[in-house]
């Protein structure tokens, strides 16, 4: 394969064969003009995903291969993870088909990490029937936490709607045992860094929502927000850092004052995504920020309660793979451009 310098190459792990993320995949990929702006390569089987194609009546045209250096541009290759014959039954959880969507993850994972492929986009899993000896992980994201380098952070991005979490996929009654001074410092600092190279936003202005009803009103609802958040945001901002809050929760995005900051971070993950989710339409993105590597995903799950009926919305997955090319876009022209700084003349 020769890879033009424009050419992006995208791994797109197929998630659960069982759910819908094979026929957005698909839908996505039925646009040529897609593969004008990147080349996808698909970790999983190309017979599998050409019967659901022919299930599905869809009319892209797959291009199967058995190695990484076999890649063809222009085409939506698929790259045979595996040889075996798998009993899809849309709309049901299956241990085995769960087992086939790690293998495609882990596989792409590695691929991203060597560097075959350029960004990783993933497709919806099970977090349940994923499990087993050799993977014990909540999803995708604490996986790539490991096997990457940097912080993993779950970011969630629409156009200029960006919501971060200090925790994600926790028990509700965890959070409070959870914030910490160190913690807030460091995912505020990998949100910061997120949006200077991934969004090319020179001095990012970041809001942070309180814990409890009212940021606590003072310590009747709750002394988290007093104790711990106000401290670290104080030490935070007298650093530098654009920071603001704690903000209560309740009315911040009604009253339309997400509009105001670069980001805002909510301190669990119902306090952050069901707001994201009900203004982003459909269209949203979960980006694993503060890695070395780029990934996104749709903002979606498996929906098996409309797998394999051909009506599943594709907009979020398709999203998710503009985003990731234009994150790894502004990451090389950040890289490029700390490297050489301007030089002021001497008069």
């Amino acid at each position: 394969m020769t890879k033009k310098a424009e050419n992006i190459i995208v791994g797109i792990s197929i998630g659960d064969l069982n759910g819908i993320g094979s026929e957005v995949i698909l839908k996505t990929f039925e646009d040529s003009r897609m593969l004008e702006l990147c080349t996808p390569v698909i970790f999983a089987n190309v017979k599998i995903l050409s019967f659901v194609k022919k299930s599905l009546e869809s009319t892209s045209m797959l291009h199967g291969i058995d190695r990484l250096d076999q890649i063809v541009l222009g085409k939506i290759n698929v790259l045979n993870v595996w040889q075996e014959a798998v009993d899809i039954k849309f709309g049901t959880t299956d241990d085995k088909v769960g087992k086939y969507a790690i293998k495609s993850f882990v596989t792409a994972t590695k691929a991203l990490k060597e560097g075959l492929v350029d960004v990783l986009v993933t497709a919806p899993i099970n977090k349940y029937n994923i499990q087993s000896e050799d993977f014990k992980f909540p999803g995708h994201t604490d996986y790539l936490d490991q096997e990457l380098e940097g912080n993993a952070l779950m970011f969630m991005i629409q156009d200029n709607l960006r919501v971060g979490l200090l925790t994600d996929h926790i028990a509700i009654n965890e959070v409070a045992s959870h914030l910490t001074e160190e913690l807030i410092v460091k995912k505020i600092e990998t949100i910061k860094q997120s949006l200077i190279q991934d969004f090319s936003i020179n001095k990012p202005k970041i809001a942070v929502l309180g814990l409890n009803p009212h940021c606590g009103d003072g310590g009747v609802i709750g002394k988290e927000d007093d104790v711990v958040l106000k401290p670290a945001l104080k030490k935070i901002f007298e650093k530098g850092t654009l920071v603001f809050g704690p903000f209560a929760a309740d009315g911040f995005f009604g009253s339309n004052q997400y509009e105001k900051y670069d980001a805002i971070i909510a301190t669990y993950h119902d306090q952050g995504l069901i707001p994201f989710k009900t203004l982003s339409f459909g269209n949203g993105v979960n980006y694993t920020a503060g890695l070395n590597k780029v990934r996104t995903s749709p903002d979606h799950g498996t929906a098996y309660d409309i797998a394999g009926k051909g009506i599943a919305d594709y907009n979020s997955f398709k999203e998710a793979v503009y985003a990731a090319i234009d994150i790894y876009h502004s990451r090389n022209q950040y890289a490029e451009i700390s490297q050489k700084p301007l030089k002021i003349k001497e008069k």
